[in-house]
Protein backbone atom coordinates (compact mmCIF):
# COMPACT_ATOMS: atom_id res chain seq x y z
CA UNK A 1 0.00 0.00 0.00
CA UNK A 2 1.41 3.72 -0.64
CA UNK A 3 2.01 5.92 1.75
CA UNK A 4 1.19 9.22 1.21
CA UNK A 5 1.56 12.47 3.09
CA UNK A 6 0.36 15.92 2.26
CA UNK A 7 2.34 18.78 3.85
CA UNK A 8 -0.23 21.43 4.36
CA UNK A 9 -3.59 19.91 3.91
CA UNK A 10 -5.71 22.55 5.34
CA UNK A 11 -5.91 24.81 2.49
CA UNK A 12 -8.39 24.54 -0.81
CA UNK A 13 -5.77 22.07 -2.80
CA UNK A 14 -4.88 19.97 0.26
CA UNK A 15 -8.00 19.12 1.63
CA UNK A 16 -9.55 17.99 -2.13
CA UNK A 17 -6.89 15.88 -2.33
CA UNK A 18 -7.29 14.28 1.28
CA UNK A 19 -10.62 13.99 0.52
CA UNK A 20 -9.92 12.14 -3.12
CA UNK A 21 -7.48 10.01 -1.55
CA UNK A 22 -9.24 9.20 1.84
CA UNK A 23 -11.65 7.29 -0.81
CA UNK A 24 -8.98 4.79 -2.06
CA UNK A 25 -7.82 1.43 -1.01
CA UNK A 26 -4.58 1.62 -2.21
CA UNK A 27 -3.53 4.96 -0.32
CA UNK A 28 -2.80 5.05 3.47
CA UNK A 29 -2.80 8.77 4.16
CA UNK A 30 0.06 9.57 6.80
CA UNK A 31 -1.19 12.31 8.83
CA UNK A 32 0.00 14.64 11.98
CA UNK A 33 -2.19 15.70 14.80
CA UNK A 34 -3.29 19.12 15.20
CA UNK A 35 -1.09 20.17 17.80
CA UNK A 36 2.67 18.90 15.91
CA UNK A 37 1.11 19.83 12.32
CA UNK A 38 3.54 22.68 11.99
CA UNK A 39 6.27 20.94 13.70
CA UNK A 40 9.66 20.47 11.53
CA UNK A 41 10.44 17.43 13.40
CA UNK A 42 7.05 15.27 12.83
CA UNK A 43 6.80 16.71 9.43
CA UNK A 44 10.43 15.26 8.68
CA UNK A 45 9.64 12.21 10.07
CA UNK A 46 6.26 11.66 7.67
CA UNK A 47 8.42 12.57 4.74
CA UNK A 48 10.78 9.76 5.92
CA UNK A 49 7.56 7.36 5.84
CA UNK A 50 6.06 8.84 3.06
CA UNK A 51 6.43 7.37 -0.65
CA UNK A 52 4.42 10.25 -1.97
CA UNK A 53 4.13 13.57 -0.44
CA UNK A 54 2.00 16.20 -2.16
CA UNK A 55 3.48 19.83 -1.12
CA UNK A 56 -0.34 22.08 -0.80
CA UNK A 57 1.83 25.03 0.63
CA UNK A 58 2.61 28.79 0.24
CA UNK A 59 5.55 28.75 -1.99
CA UNK A 60 8.28 30.24 0.72
CA UNK A 61 6.39 27.39 2.90
CA UNK A 62 7.05 25.34 0.09
CA UNK A 63 10.61 25.75 -0.69
CA UNK A 64 11.51 25.01 3.22
CA UNK A 65 9.48 22.40 2.81
CA UNK A 66 11.17 20.25 0.23
CA UNK A 67 14.17 21.24 1.96
CA UNK A 68 12.62 19.41 4.94
CA UNK A 69 12.03 16.38 2.83
CA UNK A 70 15.49 16.16 1.57
CA UNK A 71 16.96 12.65 0.82
CA UNK A 72 14.03 11.17 2.42
CA UNK A 73 12.92 9.13 -0.87
CA UNK A 74 9.62 10.30 -1.32
CA UNK A 75 8.57 11.62 -4.74
CA UNK A 76 7.66 14.94 -3.74
CA UNK A 77 4.64 16.63 -5.83
CA UNK A 78 4.44 20.50 -5.13
CA UNK A 79 1.12 22.58 -6.20
CA UNK A 80 2.82 25.85 -4.99
CA UNK A 81 4.49 28.42 -7.76
CA UNK A 82 8.01 27.67 -6.03
CA UNK A 83 8.66 24.86 -8.39
CA UNK A 84 7.66 25.30 -12.05
CA UNK A 85 10.77 26.45 -13.86
CA UNK A 86 13.12 25.28 -10.79
CA UNK A 87 15.97 23.02 -12.40
CA UNK A 88 15.64 19.57 -10.80
CA UNK A 89 11.95 19.33 -10.90
CA UNK A 90 9.61 17.93 -13.57
CA UNK A 91 6.86 19.93 -15.03
CA UNK A 92 3.74 18.04 -14.03
CA UNK A 93 1.41 18.44 -17.67
CA UNK A 94 2.33 14.61 -18.96
CA UNK A 95 0.37 15.70 -21.86
CA UNK A 96 2.71 17.64 -23.31
CA UNK A 97 5.34 15.89 -25.58
CA UNK A 98 7.59 13.84 -23.55
CA UNK A 99 6.92 14.74 -20.27
CA UNK A 100 4.74 11.47 -19.52
CA UNK A 101 7.83 9.19 -19.57
CA UNK A 102 9.98 12.05 -17.19
CA UNK A 103 6.80 12.45 -14.46
CA UNK A 104 7.20 8.61 -14.62
CA UNK A 105 10.84 8.46 -13.19
CA UNK A 106 11.09 11.70 -11.50
CA UNK A 107 11.02 12.65 -7.70
CA UNK A 108 10.29 15.89 -7.91
CA UNK A 109 7.90 17.04 -9.52
CA UNK A 110 6.01 20.74 -9.80
CA UNK A 111 2.40 20.68 -10.72
CA UNK A 112 0.87 23.28 -13.04
CA UNK A 113 -1.56 26.41 -12.55
CA UNK A 114 -4.51 26.42 -12.72
CA UNK A 115 -4.51 29.51 -15.90
CA UNK A 116 -1.10 28.38 -17.10
CA UNK A 117 -2.35 24.71 -17.83
CA UNK A 118 -5.12 26.28 -20.05
CA UNK A 119 -2.83 28.53 -21.73
CA UNK A 120 0.47 26.01 -22.18
CA UNK A 121 -2.39 23.07 -23.35
CA UNK A 122 -3.23 25.41 -26.21
CA UNK A 123 0.03 26.81 -27.13
CA UNK A 124 3.00 24.67 -26.42
CA UNK A 125 1.55 22.57 -29.29
CA UNK A 126 1.45 25.03 -31.53
CA UNK A 127 5.11 26.21 -30.33
CA UNK A 128 6.50 22.88 -30.99
CA UNK A 129 5.06 21.80 -34.06
CA UNK A 130 5.71 25.43 -35.96
CA UNK A 131 2.40 26.77 -36.59
CA UNK A 132 3.30 29.51 -34.14
CA UNK A 133 7.07 31.37 -33.93
CA UNK A 134 8.65 31.36 -30.60
CA UNK A 135 8.65 35.60 -30.63
CA UNK A 136 4.92 35.52 -31.33
CA UNK A 137 2.82 38.34 -28.79
CA UNK A 138 0.21 36.63 -27.35
CA UNK A 139 -2.98 37.75 -25.95
CA UNK A 140 -4.69 35.27 -23.39
CA UNK A 141 -8.07 36.08 -21.19
CA UNK A 142 -9.06 33.36 -18.46
CA UNK A 143 -12.47 32.76 -16.54
CA UNK A 144 -12.13 31.30 -12.97
CA UNK A 145 -14.91 30.79 -10.46
CA UNK A 146 -14.15 32.08 -7.05
CA UNK A 147 -12.85 28.78 -5.51
CA UNK A 148 -9.74 29.71 -6.75
CA UNK A 149 -8.67 32.79 -4.62
CA UNK A 150 -8.64 29.96 -1.72
CA UNK A 151 -10.17 29.74 1.27
CA UNK A 152 -10.15 33.39 1.80
CA UNK A 153 -11.56 34.43 -0.98
CA UNK A 154 -14.50 31.55 -0.97
CA UNK A 155 -15.42 33.02 2.37
CA UNK A 156 -15.50 36.42 0.71
CA UNK A 157 -18.20 35.35 -1.83
CA UNK A 158 -20.36 33.07 0.32
CA UNK A 159 -20.55 35.93 2.93
CA UNK A 160 -24.37 36.64 3.17
CA UNK A 161 -23.15 40.42 3.78
CA UNK A 162 -20.81 40.15 1.09
CA UNK A 163 -19.57 43.25 -0.97
CA UNK A 164 -22.06 43.79 -3.81
CA UNK A 165 -19.21 44.05 -6.21
CA UNK A 166 -19.02 40.27 -5.75
CA UNK A 167 -22.11 39.62 -8.22
CA UNK A 168 -20.04 40.81 -11.12
CA UNK A 169 -17.26 39.63 -12.72
CA UNK A 170 -13.46 40.99 -11.74
CA UNK A 171 -10.33 41.43 -13.25
CA UNK A 172 -7.30 40.86 -11.43
CA UNK A 173 -3.21 41.05 -11.85
CA UNK A 174 -3.78 44.30 -13.43
CA UNK A 175 -0.24 45.07 -13.29
CA UNK A 176 0.74 42.06 -15.68
CA UNK A 177 2.75 40.13 -13.12
CA UNK A 178 0.69 36.92 -12.64
CA UNK A 179 2.75 34.34 -11.03
CA UNK A 180 1.36 31.91 -13.82
CA UNK A 181 3.16 33.94 -16.44
CA UNK A 182 6.87 32.72 -15.65
CA UNK A 183 5.86 28.90 -16.55
CA UNK A 184 3.93 29.63 -19.68
CA UNK A 185 6.27 31.41 -21.10
CA UNK A 186 9.42 28.68 -20.25
CA UNK A 187 7.23 25.57 -20.93
CA UNK A 188 5.99 27.10 -24.23
CA UNK A 189 8.99 28.20 -25.08
CA UNK A 190 8.39 31.63 -26.02
CA UNK A 191 10.20 34.74 -25.98
CA UNK A 192 7.30 37.25 -24.89
CA UNK A 193 4.99 37.36 -21.69
CA UNK A 194 1.84 37.14 -23.25
CA UNK A 195 -0.84 40.00 -22.29
CA UNK A 196 -2.40 38.25 -19.36
CA UNK A 197 -6.15 39.31 -18.10
CA UNK A 198 -7.61 36.73 -15.59
CA UNK A 199 -10.95 37.27 -14.10
CA UNK A 200 -12.43 35.88 -11.48
CA UNK A 201 -16.53 35.43 -11.54
CA UNK A 202 -19.61 34.19 -9.22
CA UNK A 203 -19.28 30.79 -9.36
CA UNK A 204 -17.35 28.37 -7.32
CA UNK A 205 -15.55 26.45 -9.96
CA UNK A 206 -14.40 25.84 -13.87
CA UNK A 207 -12.36 27.55 -15.82
CA UNK A 208 -12.51 28.73 -19.45
CA UNK A 209 -8.90 29.92 -21.06
CA UNK A 210 -9.09 31.89 -24.36
CA UNK A 211 -5.92 32.79 -26.40
CA UNK A 212 -7.20 34.71 -29.68
CA UNK A 213 -4.81 34.88 -32.72
CA UNK A 214 -4.97 36.44 -35.60
CA UNK A 215 -4.34 34.44 -39.28
CA UNK A 216 -1.26 36.78 -39.87
CA UNK A 217 0.67 35.83 -36.09
CA UNK A 218 0.12 31.80 -37.70
CA UNK A 219 2.01 29.51 -39.72
CA UNK A 220 -0.58 27.55 -41.12
CA UNK A 221 -4.42 27.34 -41.26
CA UNK A 222 -7.29 26.75 -38.68
CA UNK A 223 -7.63 23.65 -40.36
CA UNK A 224 -3.85 22.98 -39.11
CA UNK A 225 -4.66 24.06 -35.43
CA UNK A 226 -7.62 21.61 -35.16
CA UNK A 227 -6.10 18.61 -37.06
CA UNK A 228 -3.07 19.25 -34.28
CA UNK A 229 -4.97 19.21 -31.69
CA UNK A 230 -7.00 16.21 -32.19
CA UNK A 231 -3.99 14.18 -33.17
CA UNK A 232 -1.84 15.60 -29.78
CA UNK A 233 -4.40 14.93 -27.33
CA UNK A 234 -5.92 11.77 -27.47
CA UNK A 235 -7.32 11.61 -23.43
CA UNK A 236 -7.72 10.65 -20.92
CA UNK A 237 -7.75 13.68 -19.62
CA UNK A 238 -6.93 16.40 -22.42
CA UNK A 239 -9.37 15.96 -25.78
CA UNK A 240 -10.10 18.28 -28.68
CA UNK A 241 -13.92 18.72 -29.47
CA UNK A 242 -15.19 20.34 -32.60
CA UNK A 243 -17.86 22.61 -32.28
CA UNK A 244 -17.85 22.23 -28.52
CA UNK A 245 -20.37 25.19 -27.85
CA UNK A 246 -23.82 25.62 -26.34
CA UNK A 247 -26.14 26.88 -28.76
CA UNK A 248 -23.47 29.57 -29.46
CA UNK A 249 -21.81 30.24 -25.63
CA UNK A 250 -19.29 28.33 -23.74
CA UNK A 251 -19.37 28.17 -20.09
CA UNK A 252 -16.99 28.54 -17.67
CA UNK A 253 -18.35 25.94 -15.23
CA UNK A 254 -18.91 23.48 -18.10
CA UNK A 255 -16.61 21.02 -16.63
CA UNK A 256 -17.00 21.83 -12.30
CA UNK A 257 -16.23 19.07 -10.71
CA UNK A 258 -14.53 17.21 -13.44
CA UNK A 259 -10.88 16.34 -13.81
CA UNK A 260 -10.86 16.47 -17.44
CA UNK A 261 -9.92 19.41 -20.33
CA UNK A 262 -11.90 20.08 -23.65
CA UNK A 263 -10.27 22.06 -25.95
CA UNK A 264 -11.56 23.84 -28.81
CA UNK A 265 -11.08 25.96 -32.13
CA UNK A 266 -13.79 28.77 -32.85
CA UNK A 267 -13.78 31.96 -34.95
CA UNK A 268 -12.88 32.00 -38.27
CA UNK A 269 -10.21 31.84 -41.02
CA UNK A 270 -9.02 35.28 -39.90
CA UNK A 271 -9.62 35.32 -36.37
CA UNK A 272 -9.47 32.73 -34.35
CA UNK A 273 -10.24 31.56 -30.63
CA UNK A 274 -8.01 28.96 -29.06
CA UNK A 275 -10.03 27.86 -26.10
CA UNK A 276 -9.71 25.54 -22.78
CA UNK A 277 -11.55 24.41 -20.35
CA UNK A 278 -11.84 22.16 -17.34
CA UNK A 279 -12.03 22.76 -13.76
CA UNK A 280 -9.87 24.92 -11.75
CA UNK A 281 -9.83 22.42 -8.47
CA UNK A 282 -9.27 19.44 -11.13
CA UNK A 283 -7.06 19.67 -13.79
CA UNK A 284 -6.09 22.87 -12.45
CA UNK A 285 -4.98 21.61 -9.21
CA UNK A 286 -5.89 18.52 -7.38
CA UNK A 287 -6.75 16.58 -10.25
CA UNK A 288 -3.23 17.07 -11.74
CA UNK A 289 -1.75 16.29 -8.53
CA UNK A 290 -3.46 13.06 -8.24
CA UNK A 291 -2.32 12.24 -12.15
CA UNK A 292 0.36 12.60 -11.52
CA UNK A 293 0.93 10.77 -7.86
CA UNK A 294 -0.41 7.75 -10.52
CA UNK A 295 1.85 8.02 -13.41
CA UNK A 296 4.45 7.09 -10.67
CA UNK A 297 3.01 4.34 -9.69
CA UNK A 298 2.20 2.92 -12.79
CA UNK A 299 -1.53 3.01 -12.35
CA UNK A 300 -3.93 3.85 -14.95
CA UNK A 301 -3.64 8.39 -14.65
CA UNK A 302 -7.87 8.33 -14.33
CA UNK A 303 -7.47 6.47 -11.02
CA UNK A 304 -9.78 8.26 -8.29
CA UNK A 305 -10.23 10.94 -10.88
CA UNK A 306 -13.82 12.30 -12.19
CA UNK A 307 -14.00 11.96 -16.06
Amino acid sequence: MTKVFIDGSSGTTGLRIRERLCMRKDIELITLAEAVRKDQEARREAFQKADIAFLCLPDAAAIEAAALAGDSGAVIIDTSTAHRTAAGWEYGLPELTGRREKIAGANRIANPGCHASGFIALVAPLVERGLLAKDVSLTCFSLTGYSGGGKNMIADYEDPQRNPLLKAPRQYALGQTHKHLKEMNVICGLENSPVFCPIVADFYSGMEVTVPLFKKDMKGTVKDICELYAAYYQGPLIRYKDAADEKGFLSAAAFSGRDDMEITVTGNEERILLVSRFDNLGKGASGAAIQNMNIVLGLPETTGLEI
